[in-house]
């Protein structure tokens, strides 16, 4: 739980969070099927995590975004609910309007899906230009990415990566009993190589081009000690890059709020 989680505060401490640290931190996951062993709400229990860890770092407001996103290559296995673009950048709008209204004037986007980048790269852009507030994009599954690519973790649907996400926000949701080796089609390999290109690309708009199961990867790297840190790991190295990008766009570094005590 963040200290500053806005469902979780009454009216008055939210005015008296934004007054010292107008910032707000924002998930954004998706809910689609992640194989038989992790839940639908893999991703956005990655994001959620990671944000409320950023947000404790800054003593900043963590608002939840709700759970669902745009998750189109997952929709022809259950469990999958996408939004269009058309709601997923309305709503997007409608949260900003109303935070800025009371106050916030700096959006840090955390998210864990590859599929919104470029609705929240222009929504982010749009809404800067029109209504002054300043924002910052995380990818925090890159991040993940590149941190864990050196002991072995890799970034695939339901993977390693992702079940460290899931055990760290709770154990119990990763079966690993239930694990059977994923059927991964000829291209896969292929596939997955193209559509994360940052140069490059085509799209793939049918999960089961890559797993006929809708997953693949190696869930057994996952382990509990890793999970443990896996959230603060994520988050520091987000905050860290964050106080860069603030730097280089010449905003002010806001003074964190001192965190709740019990």
């Amino acid at each position: 739980m963040a200290a500053y989680e806005l469902l979780n505060i009454p009216s008055d401490e939210v005015r008296a969070v934004i007054d010292r640290m107008p910032v707000a931190v924002i998930p954004f996951g998706s809910v689609e099927q992640h194989g038989r062993h992790l839940p639908c709400g893999t991703d956005t229990f990655a994001a959620e995590a990671v944000g409320k860890a950023l947000a404790d770092k800054l003593g900043c407001l963590f608002v939840p975004f709700g759970p669902y996103g745009i998750t189109y290559p997952h929709v022809n296995l259950p469990g999958a609910i996408s939004l269009s673009r058309a709601t997923f950048e309305g709503l997007i709008t409608d949260i900003v309007t109303n935070l800025m209204r009371d106050g916030v004037k700096l959006f840090i986007m955390v998210n864990w899906h590859e599929a919104h980048q470029p609705s929240l790269d222009g929504m982010c852009m749009d809404l800067q230009s029109r209504l002054g507030a300043m924002f910052v994009v995380a990818h925090a599954h890159f991040v993940a990415q590149r941190i864990y690519a050196p002991d072995g973790g890799r970034l695939t649907h339901a993977g390693s990566i992702e079940t460290l996400a899931v055990m760290a926000h709770d154990p119990d949701l990763y079966h690993a009993d239930r694990i059977v080796p994923p059927r991964r089609t000829e291209k896969a390999e292929a596939l997955d190589a193209m559509r994360r290109s940052h140069e490059i690309y085509g799209f793939v708009t049918d999960i089961r081009d890559l797993s006929q199961d809708g997953w693949y990867g190696d869930p057994t790297w996952a382990t509990l000690d890793r999970a443990k840190v896996f959230a603060d790991t994520i988050s520091s190295e987000i905050a860290g890059r964050i106080d860069t990008v603030w730097q280089t766009l010449g905003v002010d570094r806001p003074n964190p709020v001192a965190k709740k005590t019990a």
